[in-house]
């Protein structure tokens, strides 16, 4: 201990205090802490507590110094690691030379620069709740304690990184997870040899089954009813210190596409609404390149109402469909990034304006056709219908692979790259779960809340590629239909 004191002494904002004349000659406590993370007007109130006490109390042992400090969770420990890391998350030590090998630690942390409103602003929701989360984890702990009113709940807490020593809680039911599904997570988390985590978001990437993929293998999410859909499911939820986001496991590919929403509105509307995110994903993903195809080889399959109309657009462009393609798509996301590191205010006005002159004045150059202009368009707006943004950045991404292929083989390009697609996203796994099922391997029953999400009295079950504890969650009931009136 006495060299762990030694290293914090040499930082300026390190302070200890001696307060041998207050309590027993014979014996000197000190209080050591870094001041830039205790709440001061705590430290004050403990150290007034023993300053008012009767000169007759004998304060000889750390024991008595607890006893007499009025702040909930101040303990004693003889744990050196333990109080340690402590000392370093922002509590204050108590310890003396006389009672060697014995420490007391006051919690008077000081959570000041933290931020408090919890609106989930990137995953918005018209209908529903808005409640997201802060970068403190207690207060999201808190959260989805008082959503999830059950001792099933169960949280484990353990650090991560040699240097931040970051707090990481992993979350689960344990009438709904499966045991393996905790078991191997918390294996992974425990197993990693890394300096310092700053988000949850690098957890994500740390114990996912595979990094050699575009696809998001964990839910990213920001929202309080997503999480606690998710733990409801039989998934598990992990969370790190300072991190808004929580990541949720095992999941698949069409997890990406639910929305929240889905289940605050009629499952007729929930369900169209899915199917409208799936075309969106599918037309950004295949638009552009089946523009290239076209024009560059199987221009015979369009209509002669259309063909004259596509060739007075190209008709002084000078680059061929894949340069020209390229170029558009390049300078969209040139647009999206800038926007993105911008003020908000600026970054609208950037996007809107920006598109707009630089899409009349590359028609006005004959840099490219009006109708690209278009597809363009609508790609980078369908590319944006998922909830999760890492999944609308995979689509971003792969769209560019698609269109060289469609440039070289035309339609035969495409189909090649689909094929590719889809055998990479069978062999995907998620906490060794497939990444596509409930198509494949093939579920049946947990179709009905995929592409399209059923009614709640046949959404009562968890998914059984999970493997959950117990399969059902709630037992529905039918209405039964009185009247209020009498009909006559």
């Amino acid at each position: 201990m006495k060299d762990f004191l030694v290293a914090c002494q040499q930082s300026s904002d390190f302070v200890t205090i001696e307060l041998s004349y207050m309590i027993a000659p014979q014996t000197t406590f000190k209080f050591s802490y870094y001041k830039t993370l205790i709440d001061k007007e705590m430290l004050n109130l403990s150290i007034r507590s023993l300053q008012q006490l009767d000169p007759s109390h004998s304060l000889a042992t750390i024991e008595e110094i607890v006893s007499h400090i009025p702040i909930e969770g101040t303990y004693s420990t003889d744990q050196n690691e333990t109080t340690q890391s402590s000392v370093l998350k922002g509590l204050v030590l108590i310890h003396s030379d006389e009672v060697p090998d014995r420490y007391a630690l006051i919690p008077i942390t000081n959570h000041d620069g933290i931020r408090t409103s919890n609106d989930a602003d990137e995953e918005f929701s018209v209908v529903g709740p808005k409640v997201g989360f802060v970068e403190d984890m207690d207060i999201n702990l808190k959260l989805i304690r008082l959503q999830l009113n059950t001792p099933d709940l169960i949280i484990k807490e353990t650090t991560v990184g040699t240097i931040s020593k970051t707090k990481v809680s992993l979350l689960y039911l344990k009438n709904a997870a499966n045991q393996e599904n905790v078991a191997k997570i918390e294996k992974r988390i425990r197993a990693l040899n890394f300096d310092v985590v700053f988000d949850t978001t690098q957890l994500d990437q740390l114990i996912a089954d595979n990094s050699l993929t575009p696809f998001p293998l964990f839910i990213t999410t920001e929202r309080r009813d997503r999480v606690v859909y998710s733990l409801v499911l039989g998934q598990v939820a992990v969370i790190c210190d300072g991190s808004p986001y929580f990541i949720t496991g095992p999941t698949n590919l069409f997890d990406f596409f639910l929305s929240p929403e889905d289940y605050y509105t009629p499952w007729l509307l929930a369900s169209f609404f899915r199917l409208i995110r799936i075309f969106g994903v599918a037309f950004s993903l295949l638009a552009t390149a089946m523009y290239v195809a076209i024009i560059t080889f199987h221009y015979d399959i369009i209509p002669k109402e259309l063909l004259g109309r596509l060739i007075y657009s190209r008709q002084s462009v000078p680059f061929p469909p894949i340069i020209e393609a390229l170029f558009l798509e390049i300078t969209v996301e040139f647009l999206r990034e800038a926007g993105a590191r911008l003020p908000s205010r600026i970054g609208q006005t950037l996007g809107i304006v920006g598109g707009i002159i630089l899409g009349q004045a590359a028609v006005e150059a004959s840099l490219t056709s009006n109708v690209l202009i278009i597809i363009i368009s609508l790609s980078a707006l369908a590319s944006f219908v998922t909830p999760i943004y890492k999944m609308s950045n995979a689509i971003r991404f792969l769209r560019y692979p698609i269109i060289i292929l469609a440039a070289i083989w035309g339609s035969l390009g495409i189909a090649l790259g689909i094929c590719f697609l889809f055998v990479h996203l069978t062999q995907l796994r998620s906490l060794g779960y497939p990444y596509s099922a409930p198509f494949f391997p093939l579920h049946t029953n947990d179709l009905n809340d995929s592409v399209v999400r059923s009614s709640y009295t046949r959404i009562n079950s968890r998914p059984s590629y999970l493997k959950p504890v117990t399969s059902i969650r709630y037992q529905p009931k039918k209405a039964k239909v009185k009247l209020d009136f009498d009909e006559e």
